[in-house]
């Protein structure tokens, strides 16, 4: 197939925070050094912000080093963290609030800021643009292309315009190749070409499992009267149990706006167990409905969090490019926070590229010196000091895994590094070994159904076009994982995409309804079968976020 060709010094795949960071930090470096840098950047949402969604309690501190003069720049950061609550959830109605000497310092915000993640990088894209860095929205790179040697050359985005068979319609536009000297990967939680990436160059060699957290969201806005701008609450306990783990947060915005979300653990075990409707009734414990009380549900949303650390980390190096942010695992789940690591590893990506373009370097090499730059920033140093955080919960569950971390940080005495090497898909028990849950009908003022959810979360996906989430053996679902599993994709995916709904003789069949699909990832990473394979539907595709 004949396409159309560009040709940059860096392409960047993915406008989020870390790969608008790495665009920023090359024209800096190109800028002081008065020479010319093609840079630029792919997005596969509509826009730039459109697939962006974060809690977000976000540290500035690697905004204060890519823009020193944020504030004049208008950067929107207008709420700052005030005041921290912490509390165990004992059952639906009691709760415990931990004293501040009790509470981890990573858990703790003084100097944070309550952001929209999205209103970020679209402020990212514009001082990227002014800098001269080219974006384009609504591509979404889909293959990767491979030179002589092996290594990266840059990627293929995806063909516009095919029908669900994957036949040419009369709208059809070949994708583009787009080639740069160094290609910086930055899709996200489980990008798909981040996987290949892994898998082909064997990054993750001698780390262990890379783990995951679906986190959901919901922005409110309340009455005045309940509104405390700069009052962040984290909760843990229930309605999660022993056989899952995670906690819920809860921000007061600006603008009367509430941010409330829950973190579920991916490592869960029981396949009855649905993240999304315990994300529903999380809000009617009477320390959540109490900010939510009167108020209306704006926004809806759900994302992957590659929540592994240090231990699970993969080497972000190979020939011709870079892994970076949460596409290889930044985030520091110890705080809950990941935008000012991913943010912190696309500057040091940035700067070693810079450094290996200036020394000749005609591109194509495996950029070394980046582990050292990595190794040697703050951001490593908090993944070497929180390193045990995640494995701790997993292994000892949330109140001894809670004790762990509690003498780990607060005490600071020097504890053994804890290992979790078993993947988040193979924890699944049978169905018939675990315990069944009925979950509650939505109520409609507090909490709600998937439908509506889908609709505030405005994702839209042409019908007839290939369906991007890809069965590795379609009878898998039906044969294996409905009776082992009572087929667990109909509970784990928070939107309704699979369904196994029955033929007029009474055949169960696995239904994917891919047009709700919000790209949370959670198929691709907890179908305990590793059957799914979600890859980037038609450019500009999949949920609309406004400011989440």
């Amino acid at each position: 197939m004949d396409r159309e060709s560009m040709s940059f010094d860096v392409v960047i795949v993915g406008a989020g925070v870390a790969g608008l960071s790495a665009a920023c930090r090359l024209m800096q470096a190109a800028s002081a050094q008065a020479r010319e840098l093609s840079v630029c950047v792919l997005e596969k949402g509509a826009e730039v912000g459109a697939h962006i969604l974060s809690g977000a309690a976000f540290d500035p501190r690697a905004l204060e080093e890519l823009f020193p003069d944020w504030k004049d720049r208008g950067a929107p950061l207008h709420t700052p963290a005030l005041r921290d609550e912490v509390l165990y959830l004992r059952d639906s109605e009691r709760s415990i609030r931990f004293p501040e000497a009790l509470i981890p310092p990573s858990m703790l915000n003084e100097g944070s800021y309550l952001i929209s993640a999205g209103d970020l990088c679209r402020w990212l894209a514009e001082q990227a643009e002014a800098l001269g860095v080219d974006i384009f929205p609504g591509f979404a790179a889909q293959s990767l292309m491979f030179g002589e040697q092996g290594e990266i050359t840059g990627v293929i985005t995806g063909d516009m315009g095919l029908d669900h068979e994957g036949n040419p319609k009369p709208s059809h536009e070949p994708g583009i190749e787009l080639y740069g000297r160094y290609t910086l990967f930055a899709e996200g939680a489980r990008g798909h070409l981040g996987q290949e990436l892994i898998k082909h160059f064997d990054l993750a060699a001698g780390r262990d499992e890379q783990h995951y957290a679906i986190g959901f969201k919901e922005l409110w806005e309340v009455p005045a009267e309940q509104h405390e701008p700069g009052l962040v609450v984290h909760t843990a306990g229930w309605p999660l149990s022993s056989e899952a783990h995670g906690g819920s947060f809860l921000y007061h915005g600006s603008d009367r706006q509430v941010m409330v979300g829950l973190i579920v653990d991916l490592a869960y075990d029981n396949p009855w167990l649905s993240p999304f409707d315990e994300f529903q009734r999380m809000k009617h414990h009477p320390e959540v409905a109490r900010h939510l009380k009167g108020g209306t549900r704006l926004a809806f949303g759900a994302r992957a969090i590659t929540k592994g650390g240090l231990n699970s980390l993969p080497k972000m190096t190979f020939p011709g490019g870079l892994l970076i942010g949460c596409d290889a695992g930044t985030l520091d789940f110890s705080r809950i926070k990941g935008i000012h690591m991913a943010m912190k590893s696309g500057m040091l990506a940035a700067e070693s590229v810079v450094a290996a373009l200036s020394g000749g370097e005609e591109g194509g090499r495996t950029l070394d010196d980046f582990s050292t730059r990595f190794e040697d920033s703050w951001a490593h140093e908090a993944l070497a000091r929180h390193r045990n955080f995640g494995p701790a919960m997993h292994r000892f569950g949330m109140v001894v895994g809670g004790v762990w971390n509690f003498v780990e940080q607060k005490l600071r005495l020097p504890l053994p590094t804890l290992h979790d090497t078993t993947a988040d898909h193979a924890q699944l028990k049978t169905a018939d070994t675990a315990k069944r849950i009925d979950y509650p009908r939505p109520d409609g003022v507090l909490s709600f159904d998937k439908p509506s959810s889908v609709y505030l979360s405005n994702t839209h996906h042409e019908e007839d076009q290939p369906c991007h989430l890809q069965l590795r053996d379609p009878s898998i679902p039906i044969s294996i994982n409905l009776p082992r599993y009572a087929e667990p994709a109909q509970r784990y995916c928070p939107v309704g995409v699979y369904e196994v709904v029955e033929d007029s003789d009474g055949t169960p069949r696995f239904q994917i309804n891919f047009q709700n699909c919000i790209h949370c990832k959670t198929c691709d990473i907890k179908d305990p079968s590793q059957n799914i394979r979600w890859v980037t539907p038609e450019g500009g595709n999949g949920p609309g976020y406004p400011n989440m």
